[in-house]
């Protein structure tokens, strides 16, 4: 018993070893991309004697970020609340409906049709009705992240469910499973490979739904944040807004990453 504790122990070790460098690498490489992209930006601008207001160095917007950072931190929580309920609304309600859709045959034949009709209508020009409809407040903002996010995890949602093998489902029922049981532990698992991918689609539409609906009428928001910089020609303070997007963006997509890794235990990798 001891032995095989023993020779346990280093394989343990060893796998914990080869899982650092690579979480390591997946780390250091994009660090190392970006600041030989930076470094490049930095030297090519002056170089080019391209002037500020056209584009500034990233010397100069990351100074703005560090010097106007409680401003940029209060707009950036904003705009990520609205990312956040934008998104957890579109999976509360379009998860649910794709099983719901892809079960019973006659509502995919009579609803999917129109959702794919409002889906055809941009979502642009359908933002100044909602500043119309429900003000410069949260709500029309979120409810254009909702709409951005909502198709793309629908259709995930739809093809993951409508992927399981039918003789699977023979074969629960043979055995006596529930329906609650069948899909709790059959019909989920097997959809949410699908799932994440729509929502990982999603993840990335979220930012630009929540940017779209603060450009046409807001108050506060990274979105609102740019467009004063842009009336004055600030493009430190723009590219600092564009950074601090992105920095939402990347942590909400390492989130959902997360949420896999999570819910999809057998998908772990060593």
């Amino acid at each position: 018993m001891s032995d095989s504790a023993a020779n346990a122990s280093p394989a343990a070790a060893d796998s914990g070893r080869s899982r650092l460098p690579e979480w390591g690498s997946a780390i250091a490489w994009p660090l190392m991309s970006f600041a030989v992209l930076l470094a490049a930006w930095e030297w090519l601008v002056p170089l080019a004697r391209i002037p500020e207001y056209i584009l500034p160095v990233p010397s100069a917007f990351f100074e703005r970020l560090w010097t106007d950072r409680g401003e940029i931190f209060r707009h950036t929580l904003v705009t990520g609340n609205e990312i956040v309920l934008g998104f957890l609304m579109a999976a509360v309600i379009s998860i649910p409906l794709g099983y719901v859709i892809v079960s019973v045959r006659i509502l995919e034949k009579a609803i999917y049709p129109v959702i794919v009709f409002f889906q055809l209508v941009p979502k642009i020009a359908i933002a100044p009705l909602f500043v119309v409809w429900f003000g410069f407040g949260l709500f029309p903002k979120v409810l254009l992240t909702f709409l951005l996010c909502f198709f793309p995890t629908l259709v995930a949602s739809m093809t993951g469910f409508r992927a399981l093998d039918e003789r699977v489902l023979y074969l629960t029922r043979s055995m006596g499973a529930s329906a609650w049981q069948t899909f709790r532990y059959v019909r989920v698992p097997a959809a949410l490979t699908y799932i994440f991918s729509g929502l990982k689609v999603s993840a990335v539409f979220a930012a630009t739904g929540a940017i779209v609906g603060e450009f046409v009428g807001a108050n506060a928001g990274l979105g609102y944040l740019l467009l004063r910089g842009t009336s004055f020609l600030d493009m430190p303070l723009i590219f600092a807004c564009l950074v601090a997007l992105s920095v939402v963006g990347i942590l909400f997509s390492y989130i959902v990453d997360g949420l896999e890794i999570l819910l999809m235990p057998w998908q772990r990798k060593g």
